[in-house]
């Protein structure tokens, strides 16, 4: 699918016929996106816009290169974005070219992100001069819906906090799992914003772009600082969770244990008792008693009976 965005005030066309293309000029165009593009569609704005569009492949490699690169007649950007998906981030892929001051851009899946920026833009076109002032926003709406993720996260690592806080629930482990599945989340989301500081950091030490962009690119990259520094802290407060958690499992395991153990210290001496009386000698003169065998029953509930007072005098139980 192709979406181009025109210059002239709120002018969008939506899968366009390929003809359009012999009439338009660069001057024309402010916004290429190219959703899920068919081969053919493709080569059209390659060679319209006589550039090479990224693969997925070129487009999802980590070297400092693969995030901003800069052509003779083109800037190439290339990150990603965190979508969650099932409670669990995924990170789509996401291309841009720059060439001719016409900002190209292009993904697999409808994103949030891309649908803001369009608002935006048609909200105010003539805030958008160029592709590069329609790059730069699209940055901006993500470092924002990025801001929303890890607020979301630190809802969710609240709400565990809150179940920490009560002592009348019981750990299981659906608790642990969340944990492992909230921390893999905060790493995704902090990897995706990581990347998107690399770029950004490109960005600004380019000379290609216009004056006016440089001062919201420092702001951004403060941003994306302290949404770091935030996803930071939620991972380590997540690792808090979990060593608190696994303490509280512990702690009901030695409580199982213990109970065990002072069961079977218990049952010791009457179990003693028992097998002392149960030997078959010849010379045994309790058999002779008439009272025997209420002697010895007594003789092991006292026998249980002294051992919970020494437990109890030593303050194990």
């Amino acid at each position: 699918m192709i979406v181009i965005y025109l210059k002239s005030l709120n002018k969008v066309i939506r899968d366009p016929d390929f003809k359009i293309f012999d009439e338009l000029k660069y001057e024309d165009i402010l916004w290429i996106d190219l959703i899920a593009p068919l081969s053919k569609e493709r080569k059209i704005v390659e060679s319209f816009m006589d550039i090479n569009l990224q693969t997925r492949q070129q487009a999802e490699e980590i070297e400092t290169s693969s995030r901003y690169s800069e052509a003779e007649n083109s800037i190439i950007c290339n990150t990603g974005f965190a979508v969650l998906n099932n409670a669990t981030f995924d990170v789509e892929p996401v291309s841009f070219i720059v060439s001719q001051g016409v900002l190209v851009s292009e993904r697999i899946i409808e994103l949030r992100t891309f649908t803001e920026a369009s608002r935006k833009l048609q909200m105010s076109y003539r805030s958008y001069s160029t592709g590069y002032h329609v790059l730069i926003s699209i940055l901006e709406t993500r470092i924002d819906l990025d801001a929303d993720m890890v607020e979301i996260i630190s809802k969710q690592i609240a709400t565990l906090s809150s179940f920490n806080n009560n002592t009348e629930k019981s750990v299981d482990k659906d608790i642990l799992l969340e944990i492992s599945r909230l921390q893999e989340n905060t790493m995704i989301l902090r990897e995706s914003i990581f990347d998107r500081q690399r770029l950004l950091s490109g960005i600004l030490r380019s000379e290609r772009f216009p004056d006016d962009i440089y001062s919201r690119v420092t702001i951004m990259l403060k941003d994306i600082g302290s949404l770091i520094s935030h996803a930071d802290f939620s991972f380590e407060r997540l690792e808090f969770l979990q060593d608190t958690f696994m303490g509280l499992i512990n702690i009901e395991q030695n409580k199982i244990i213990k109970m065990f153990t002072v069961l079977s210290v218990i049952f010791m001496p009457p179990t003693l008792i028992a097998s002392i009386y149960g030997m078959n000698f010849k010379a045994f003169p309790e058999l002779d008693w008439t009272y025997g065998y209420p002697f010895s029953i007594g003789l092991m509930l006292l026998s249980i009976g002294a051992t919970l007072a020494f437990f109890r005098t030593k303050k194990w139980l």
